[in-house]
């Protein structure tokens, strides 16, 4: 019987993963907690504080704390279909998200068709490459 026993995480790892749940949890709160947790910082040890204002700076969440969640929140096309009141809209609506999805669709498939070519004529490229070298022995 084979069992594997993970890696214990190093110390780095775990600081790590406690400095990216503070970091979650400020995002959750805006701006104010980034500001709160600054100064605080300040207070405690200028050090502290001024690394996370450079912090605030660099990531760009002294000017917004959305655009962290904007970009991984699961947007969806249909997260917009809520009903207007204008059942000509909704409908027209609804018809266009779905003609839209399907092209979606179609596109991911066609890109997935186009890499299994290039794929494949790597593939055949490079068993060429390898048996000509074995029909010029011969």
């Amino acid at each position: 019987m084979n069992s594997y026993i993970a890696p214990r995480p190093s110390l780095m790892d775990r600081i790590g993963s406690a400095l990216a749940g503070i970091r979650d949890w400020l995002d959750e709160r805006g701006k104010g907690a980034w500001i709160i947790a600054m100064i605080l910082g300040f207070v405690a040890c200028w050090p502290v504080g001024l690394a996370v204002l450079g912090y605030m700076i660099w990531s760009k969440r002294m000017f917004s704390c959305r655009h962290r969640h904007d970009r991984h929140s699961g947007f969806s096309p249909r997260s917009f279909s809520a009903p207007t009141g204008n059942a000509a809209f909704d409908a027209y609506r609804e018809e266009t998200l779905k003609r839209l999805e399907d092209e979606h669709r179609e596109f991911l498939d066609f890109l997935q068709k186009l890499r299994e070519a290039k794929d494949k004529a790597e593939f055949d490229q490079f068993m060429q490459g390898r048996s000509e070298p074995r029909e010029l022995q011969s």
